[in-house]
């Protein structure tokens, strides 16, 4: 015999084409949701990443700002609160903020926030400021 029957290749074609077809949708999907997910990852990243930027940049304002009120004072309290503060404001600038990915970035963003507390302990001063960031808006 020649060869293969040219009936069986169109019938192989046709039963196999659910499989190839099957493939081809599951890549295409694949590559798409891959796609989708880097640019909704990243959304995603942009919007907590400044968020928590926003947080520590107004604890490095409180804390700045504190110090500055602080540091001529001849109250007994002054020594105590003026340390807490340096060491808030020392937190602040070693923190990561060049590495998202850092395995440490949760810890010392739990650090700091503990530190914060402490310093409105110290000052009397509640440390809740959600109500401070709700109903603050920005527009132009």
């Amino acid at each position: 015999m020649a060869g293969p029957n040219r009936s069986d290749d169109l019938f192989d074609s046709i039963l196999m084409a659910d499989d190839r077809f099957r493939g081809e949708g599951y890549m295409e999907g694949f590559e798409e949701g891959e796609r989708i997910g880097i640019i909704e990852g990243r959304c995603h990243g942009a919007v907590h990443g400044g968020k928590v930027a926003s947080e520590v940049a107004f604890y490095y304002g409180f804390a700045f700002t504190w110090k500055c009120l602080l540091q001529n004072s001849t109250d007994v309290k002054a020594g105590k609160r003026l340390k807490t503060l340096e060491t808030l404001i020392g937190m602040i600038q070693s923190f990561s903020h060049s590495d998202p990915a850092s395995t440490t970035l949760q810890d010392d963003l739990d650090k700091v926030r503990s530190k914060f507390r402490q310093v409105c302990s110290l000052f009397s001063i509640p440390a809740d400021f959600r109500q401070c960031f709700e109903h603050s808006g920005v527009s132009f």
